[in-house]
């Protein structure tokens, strides 16, 4: 009886009811926090293989620009193990891991094409592999020992606008009134612009500095020079092309060099012995008559202030001057398919008279462009004609009114660029300055 009532009573408590469920629970927190804890470390370890794929991709695509893809690689992969030690993490990268080609931002699609310097895309891995996967802690429990976890980066080289067209400055960009700058034109400057009145900005025009509260315009400004509020933009450069002046003047006379232009030298393409390099007289006018088309020209100076003279009406054709003196262009004189390089350091190294013409004007067509690069500044009166041209000075770049440069024109200036009225500045897309000098400009794809 007394032993029937026990089993009642035993069979019919609830004492400890929750103990069992509250194993249940016990388990299944310990599992979700688990999961949490090893998810949060796989979490971690992407980032920190991010961290070292774009650290590897901007250092292959930045040293591709002088080495080979082996090379580059090689430094790609250094970098990448500075961040992430195979003594810690194992072997997160491979030369196979780097790959160059080209990137389609509209479609996001990499397309690796060997012997590119276009764009690199680089993958960082842990994975069971390379035995490095990430471990786990408390997955391991249910059978889950390791993540593989992957990272990548793609790195794009890109001209920014400006320097492919349009007036950049280290210093200040002054530019006066009743000037118009078309569609596509950008004036930049890393210090402030200045602008008077008059000035017309059509749409697609940037003008932009650090800040564009720097900008310095007349009190009525933004109503008397239509199109500029529009037109400003917050933004620095390192004007990359500046730090190559030097390699410039020294590789446009050596056929192995980025900037040898075969365009505008007559030669087999094969052995430098077929380039004819002519040794000209300072105090020879510099005409047709001394001018060989397609060949380099070299002219010394024994003195800072002794120049060589290009005379007025002289329309000069395809060929290299290379000099240390000052290039002084008469009036109405014209260069096509021309480089002029000066390694003399005076304010006015590279100056003109009235109506000089730099580049062909062919409506934006192929060809016909010239470059001017000194060490020194420029300095040109009114109407000045560029046409597919690039002016490239180490010091200011002063021109004066009446200045046209409505089919192309790029001017970097490593102090102050100062234009006066009445200019007409346009875009031509890239049309037609094939052959300007550049320097490539990295960013992040993905």
């Amino acid at each position: 009886m007394q032993l029937g009532r026990f089993t009642k009573r035993f069979l019919s408590s609830t004492d400890g009811a929750l103990t069992a469920f509250g194993l249940y629970l016990t388990v299944a927190m310990i599992c979700v926090g688990g999961l949490a804890i090893d998810v949060a470390n796989a979490i971690m370890m992407r980032t920190h293989l991010q961290v070292a794929a774009d650290a590897a991709a901007h250092a292959a695509i930045v040293a591709r620009e002088y080495k080979t893809e082996a090379e580059s690689k090689t430094i790609g992969m250094q970098v990448a193990a500075a961040t992430m030690p195979s003594s810690k993490f194992g072997v997160t990268i491979e030369a196979d891991d780097i790959k160059f080609g080209s990137w389609d931002a509209t479609n996001e699609v990499f397309t690796i094409s060997a012997g590119s310097d276009d764009a690199v895309m680089v993958d960082t891995k842990r994975i069971a592999a390379r035995s490095n996967a990430v471990g786990t802690y408390f997955l391991s429990f249910v059978g889950l020992n390791s993540f593989d976890v992957v990272s990548q980066s793609v790195f794009e080289t890109y001209y920014p606008t400006c320097f492919r067209e349009g007036f950049v400055a280290q210093s200040t960009v002054d530019i006066q009134s009743n000037n118009t700058y078309a569609n596509g034109f950008c004036i930049h400057s890393n210090s402030h612009v200045e602008v008077n009145n008059g000035n017309a900005f059509q749409s697609g025009v940037i003008v932009s500095m650090p800040d564009v509260r720097d900008l310095v315009i007349p009190s009525d400004g933004f109503n008397s020079n239509p199109g500029l509020a529009s037109a400003l933009r917050d933004g620095s450069y390192r004007l990359r092309v500046l730090q190559r002046v030097n390699d410039i003047i020294n590789g446009v006379d050596d056929p192995t060099s980025a900037y040898f232009r075969n365009d505008y030298v007559t030669w087999d393409g094969v052995d430098p012995l077929t380039i004819n390099y002519v040794t000209l007289d300072r105090k020879d006018k510099i005409d047709n008559s001394h001018w060989v088309s397609g060949a380099i020209h070299e002219v010394s100076c024994n003195a800072a202030n002794q120049k060589v003279t290009i005379p007025a009406n002289e329309v000069l054709q395809k060929g290299v001057l290379i000099t240390n003196c000052k290039v002084s262009f008469g009036s109405n004189s014209e260069i096509r398919d021309i480089i002029v390089v000066t390694t003399n350091t005076a304010d006015d190294s590279i100056n003109a008279a009235a109506g000089f013409t730099v580049g062909q004007d062919d409506g934006c067509a192929a060809g016909g462009g010239a470059q001017l690069i000194t060490l020194g500044g420029m300095n040109f009166p009114s109407n000045l004609q560029v046409y597919g041209g690039q002016l490239i000075a180490v010091k200011t770049i002063d021109f004066a009114a009446r200045a046209n440069g409505i089919e192309g024109v790029s001017m970097v200036s490593g102090d102050r660029i100062d234009g006066t009225s009445l200019m007409n500045m346009g875009f031509c897309g890239g049309s037609g300055m094939e052959n300007n000098f550049q320097a490539e400009y990295f960013r992040l794809a993905i």
